[in-house]
């Protein structure tokens, strides 16, 4: 089917097209048994390194499902605080009172300019230093503290953009039946504006989810792939130890998403929404409008 920004290919373009897919496979099935070899070489596909993830129950026990709980963990209670956070940021910087709009819009610019990472090795500073939290759960509020500032002023540039994909008219009818702005945002544009960000949102949720590995990193925080120094010490099996927890990932992930996607089909089906989809990335939306945004209808 034909579109303003799509024409349906024809026999030559279906011809090339499958031809571009035919070489992508094959290009794709070379790359992998390029890196098959190169493991074979260097003894990585070794039943022995392999073994201790189905025979060896410590393996799950002591190390994966502990830091796949401290994961879990990290990136929920950054998301309960984030979503509810960057909603009001991003309803903040619509206001049309100068006071709160300009100060709002500062700090979402400043906390989204700065690399997550600063913001964690800051948090555990001012923790160190201003806080009696002992240095077992120190990496833990660290950690989430940074995820939560950061990503709270994107999800504030998702909400914003969200509304903003709104056709005018919503706003002037709801207006013109007496309604006030509070009622406008809480009863007309967000529910409609819900399904439109909802894309943008789980992105930025597994971004939060996978964010966690920093800690991990620099803070001695002990989520999933921080496991990996531990498991590889006592097994001798880095590669496999890694290919193993990014699998994990992928499927926490793509558990995720799928949630998501049943929502949004969930939302959707109700009317609410308009059809409009908040794409892109965020940090392109500017001071005056959304960047990268769809236009509903």
């Amino acid at each position: 089917m034909s579109s303003v920004l799509y024409d349906t290919p024809g026999p030559k373009a279906k011809a090339r097209n499958w031809v571009y897919s035919g070489a992508f496979v094959v290009l794709l099935g070379l790359a992998l048994w390029w890196v098959l070899s190169v493991m074979g070489e260097k003894n990585q596909l070794d039943a022995d390194k392999w073994s201790p993830f189905v025979t060896d129950s410590q393996v799950w026990t002591t190390f994966l499902l502990p830091g796949l709980g401290e994961t879990l963990k990290a990136g929920l209670i950054a998301m309960v605080i984030a979503l509810p956070l960057g909603a009001l940021l991003g309803i903040a910087r619509l206001s049309d009172h100068t006071w709160i709009r300009v100060p709002v819009g500062a700090v979402v610019e400043f906390f989204r300019a700065i690399p997550v990472l600063m913001l964690m090795l800051f948090s555990s500073a001012l923790y160190v230093q201003f806080s009696a939290v002992s240095s077992e759960l120190r990496p833990l509020y660290a950690v989430v503290t940074g995820l939560v500032l950061y990503n709270a002023a994107v999800i504030a540039e998702i909400v914003r953009a969200g509304i903003l994909t709104l056709p005018r008219g919503q706003t002037d009818a709801a207006k013109a039946i007496g309604m006030r702005k509070g009622q406008v945002m809480t009863y007309v544009l967000l529910p409609q504006a819900v399904t439109a960000m909802l894309p943008a949102l789980v992105s930025q949720l597994v971004v939060i989810l996978k964010d966690t590995a920093i800690g991990g990193a620099l803070l001695g925080f002990g989520e999933l792939l921080s496991m990996n120094r531990q498991i590889s010490a006592n097994y001798s099996n880095t590669i496999p130890t890694l290919i193993v927890i990014a699998l994990i990932y992928i499927a926490v992930n793509f558990a995720l998403t799928t949630f998501a996607s049943w929502l949004e089909r969930t939302l959707r089906g109700s009317k609410k929404g308009t059809g409009a989809v908040v794409e892109g990335d965020v940090a392109e939306v500017d001071a005056g409008g959304a960047a990268g945004v769809g236009k509903a209808p």
